[in-house]
């Protein structure tokens, strides 16, 4: 038996632990970025303060701030190539060749052609790169959007933060107050959760000393999969698929109905459960109560989407003692605000480069290489000719 079969073997590296890092904590009674709590953020800090925290290492002043706010304002525009691109690309989009992530992976991927320090590993440069992604990517999602819809491309906003700019981007309409409050504690929700499949994968790619924009374009492909970043448009279009198949009324019986027959096909119900948070996902509720004021502004459509989330919800704790994870409000707050679902997991990487960046920092730092051995389950050794 080989050394690699020796040691015991953890499928999917569940509660094995990889590394050190300074930027989150995960527990089951808490979620810590730098010693703030996910709750205090939420009700307390913007969205660029949270970057500042995760990218810089502590709270800003206000005049740090200031100069925050001005060097990402200076980096939203994207090179006219990755505008061509985007222009072209949603072609792909409409006739069903990629989805939006796609689109998204590939725009970074490029645009880091174009940076100066693209090449750079130093913390100094490293830093540069991470400020002008994140003030990039709301723009590569809103042209995108914008090409998708047939519309011209739209300007960023100096006027608009990080998450009010995002909105007008996509739809060309100036948020409300209440919409770009909601965003923006949905970025702060987002932006980290320490070894996470993407973030994983970010620091693996850093590991081998690749560039910080190699390192966000494999997070970025992780993020795609609908059992990571995709699973808030996944939860979207299982809600949507319950009110097709019941009709309007949110009819209890018919809610029970299709969850039975759900649980007896061992479907995978999207938006909940969670490798760490088995008892609840601390950002689930926040979110869930500002979606849900959003929907009792917006109309009573929306209301009964999130009546019949609460529904579902209550169906799966009961009687699975499972309990969503914070995509599965996202879906229905995005939706209310009239947010196309494919983008919602664009959404995600706007926020989340912030986590993505401090920990490809992290491990350029204190880099070793993340090489782990696999256990070995093949046939024993034979002779090629013989």
């Amino acid at each position: 038996m080989s050394t690699a079969t020796a040691a015991p073997v953890t499928k999917g590296l569940e509660g094995v632990i990889a590394g050190e890092t300074e930027i989150c904590n995960v527990e089951q009674s808490a979620l810590i970025y730098r010693g703030y709590e996910i709750a205090d953020l939420a009700a307390n800090a913007t969205f660029e303060e949270v970057a500042f925290l995760l990218l810089e290492g502590h709270k800003p002043s206000q005049d740090e701030l200031a100069r925050f706010r001005q060097e990402l304002l200076a980096e939203r525009e994207i090179p006219e190539m990755v505008k061509q691109m985007l222009r072209h690309s949603a072609e792909l989009v409409k006739n069903q060749h990629a989805v939006p992530m796609d689109i998204l992976r590939t725009a970074v991927s490029v645009c880091g052609h174009f940076d100066r320090d693209c090449q750079d590993n130093s913390a100094e440069a490293n830093l540069r790169k991470a400020k002008r992604i994140l003030a990039k990517v709301p723009t590569i999602i809103g042209h995108m959007q914008n090409a998708i819809d047939g519309k011209d491309f739209i300007a960023p906003d100096p006027n608009l933060s990080h998450a009010g700019n995002l909105l007008w981007m996509m739809t060309g309409e100036k948020p409300s107050a209440e919409d770009e409050k909601v965003m923006d504690v949905s970025l702060i929700l987002y932006a980290e959760h320490d070894y996470n499949a993407s973030t994983f994968t970010a620091r693996v790619i850093a590991g081998t000393l690749a560039d910080m924009h190699g390192a966000m374009t494999g997070a970025i492909a992780a993020l795609k999969g609908p059992l990571h970043g995709g699973a808030n448009e996944a939860a979207m279009d299982m809600l949507s698929e319950i009110r097709r198949d019941i009709g309007p009324e949110n009819d209890p019986d018919k809610i029970s109905e299709w969850m039975h027959k759900a649980f007896a096909e061992k479907r995978k119900l999207m938006g909940f459960g969670h490798r760490v948070y088995k008892n609840g996902d601390h950002r689930a509720p926040i979110l869930h109560r500002l979606g849900r004021k959003a929907a009792e502004k917006r109309g009573p459509e929306f209301v009964k989407l999130f009546e019949l989330g609460e529904a579902v919800q209550k169906i799966m704790e009961e009687e699975k003692k499972i309990y969503p994870n914070v995509d599965f409000p996202c879906g229905m707050t995005y939706y209310t605000m009239g947010i196309p679902v494919p983008q919602y997991t664009p959404i995600f990487v706007a926020s989340r480069v912030s986590g993505w960046a401090a920990h490809i920092m992290e491990q350029h730092a204190n880099n070793r290489l993340i090489r782990p051995r696999a256990a070995y389950t093949g046939p024993e050794t034979r002779k090629w000719n013989g």
